[in-house]
């Protein structure tokens, strides 16, 4: 074993038992990673970058995962072939893992205090006072502000930046080696990921330990990598250093993930009168304390928001986690209460009933972050998209099942899969069928919160560009919200910048993304568009 090198892999291959037959998911991996760099492995989701890193690690479905070739070397033994006690020793104190979702990583019942003391409990037998001194140590290490006070938070307490800082405070709580990153940044917004990256930089530097990331986003890998694996269908199709990758890339898959950023502009439609009016709109939640729960003060999650939104036009909302921009769009859908005019159709939304407001909700339509969580699994394809031709009355059952197969057709999917569920589909495939659930109903507004954040970069230009040719050829209106600047730039007519509540800066999209006016707005753009350097 090369003395550089903190692991080798060699010729690995991983093969899932799915019933009776054998499916081969990872083909003859090999590659290094060298002691204090960061390798990054690259690909659209299945393409085994995750199951390679998990197998490092020996984090598979064991049995039901096996390794027909291969071998990972660490400290001159064979992870493959060692005893479970073993791996467990090594597992969080000499390689440690930090995953995608740190909600579903945390224990949501306990303490910040607590899961990080375990971590400490277990691998280093500290407890009492002197665990709680070094889990304050840590996370001041991973930058969380006033550490004394979050020791007692639960994860829900925190934000998403915030929440994956504690998950990297426990991963670098026994000083490992080596340090795997699964997509820590992908739910995260641009300025908090730029935070994140930053941190693991730093720490690297200071630690001295090795970095794998895993990662689907060429312009995360591009800030921190060394080296760089491109990955698909299992198989290591191009590596090279980091700057030779991105100067000359030699396989056409490493050029067409290169070229997946969402590009163009967003639809020619002309401007029609107003469709959307919104006045001083408020969304205030009271905070109340006491024995009698009397309102102290206002969380102020949309204050004094207005606009103006034309037919056939995009308006997009950007900003951070928590500054508003969700809750903005639930208020205007009458989902949740608020104060303030909204004015849709010529009709004024925010005098009616909800069940005055029922009739007008097949023209308000909503696409939502996670297609998985807002697709009943429960379900079939033709059901769900159908689900709201049935609630509306709109046609016979024949007639609702054309206007299925050709809502499907729309969103480029074969009809002949209606009768299909979620499950069966990939992660693009299902915001095809909720975007063809949205459109069945012929809506003249849509609603996109975050449709495109939990794709990959090659599904994303896909999504964008689908729905960039329904507005054009149906003239739809669209509220666009995201926190990924390249796509809104990609949709939006119109761009609103949402900081605590308040819009900080908007009008035309072409402009502001010319020339920002605001210092939040140029740091947004900056944290997106910034020039990385990569450390050669």
């Amino acid at each position: 074993m090369n003395q550089d090198n903190l692991i080798e892999v060699r010729d690995l291959s991983v093969e899932f038992i799915v019933g009776e037959r054998r499916q081969r998911v990872v083909e003859g991996v090999s590659f290094d990673i060298k002691r204090g760099e960061t390798l990054a492995l690259v690909g659209e989701s299945g393409s085994g970058k995750s199951v390679t890193a998990h197998s490092i690690l020996r984090l598979l479905p064991y049995p039901l995962a096996h390794h027909p070739t291969g071998s990972i070397r660490y400290a001159g033994q064979d992870l493959l072939g060692q005893k479970e006690k073993t791996i467990r020793h090594i597992r969080g104190n000499r390689i440690a893992m930090i995953f995608q979702e740190p909600m579903t990583s945390l224990n949501p019942l306990h303490s910040i205090e607590k899961q990080i003391n375990e971590v400490l409990g277990i691998h280093k037998g500290l407890s009492g006072k002197v665990a709680t001194r070094r889990t304050l140590e840590l996370l001041e290490l991973v930058g969380i502000p006033e550490p004394h006070k979050r020791l007692k938070a639960l994860p829900h307490e925190l934000s998403g930046g915030q929440r994956q800082r504690v998950m990297i405070a426990m991963a670098l709580a026994n000083e490992p080696e080596l340090l795997i990153a699964d997509e820590p940044t992908t739910a995260l917004d641009v300025t908090v990921q730029l935070k994140i990256l930053d941190l693991l930089k730093d720490l690297q530097a200071r630690l001295g330990m090795s970095l794998l990331l895993i990662s689907h986003d060429l312009n995360l890998v591009r800030r921190i990598a060394h080296r760089v694996c491109v990955m698909q269908r299992g198989c290591i199709v191009e590596q090279a250093s980091c700057a030779e990758l991105f100067r000359a890339p030699q396989h056409p898959y490493t050029r067409e993930l290169l070229g997946a950023e969402p590009s163009g502009g967003p639809a020619s439609n002309v401007a029609g009168p107003p469709l959307l009016q919104v006045e001083d709109l408020k969304v205030w939640f009271p905070i109340k304390k006491g024995l009698f729960k009397r309102t102290v003060d206002y969380v102020k999650a949309v204050d004094g928001i207005r606009f103006s939104l034309p037919q056939g036009q995009t308006l997009g909302i950007v900003g951070e986690s928590g500054s508003g921009k969700s809750t903005l769009g639930l208020a205007i859908l009458r989902l949740i209460g608020s104060q303030g005019g909204i004015r849709f159709e010529g009709k004024q939304l925010d005098s009616l009933s909800q069940q005055q407001v029922r009739p007008l909700r097949r023209e308000m339509q909503v696409v939502f972050q996670d297609p998985f969580g807002s697709l009943s699994p429960r379900m079939c394809v033709s059901q769900i998209v159908g689900e709201g031709l049935r609630i509306h009355k709109i046609g016979s059952p024949a007639e609702q099942e054309q206007a299925i197969i050709a809502a499907l057709k729309e969103v480029g999917l074969d009809p002949e899969t209606r009768h299909r569920y979620p499950h069966e589909f990939s992660g693009g495939q299902r915001q095809r069928i909720a975007i063809a659930r949205a459109l069945v109903l012929k809506p003249a507004l849509i609603l996109l919160d975050e449709p495109t954040s939990a794709l990959d970069r090659t599904v994303q230009r896909q999504v964008v560009e689908l729905l960039r040719s329904l507005q054009t050829k149906y003239n739809l209106t669209y509220l666009f919200i995201s926190h990924d600047l390249a796509v809104v730039k990609a949709l939006s007519h119109q761009l609103m910048v949402v900081k605590h509540g308040q819009v900080v800066e908007q009008g035309d999209a072409r402009g502001i993304f010319a020339a920002p006016q605001h210092p939040y707005t140029q740091q947004l753009l900056e944290a997106a568009f910034l020039a990385p350097t990569t450390a050669e």
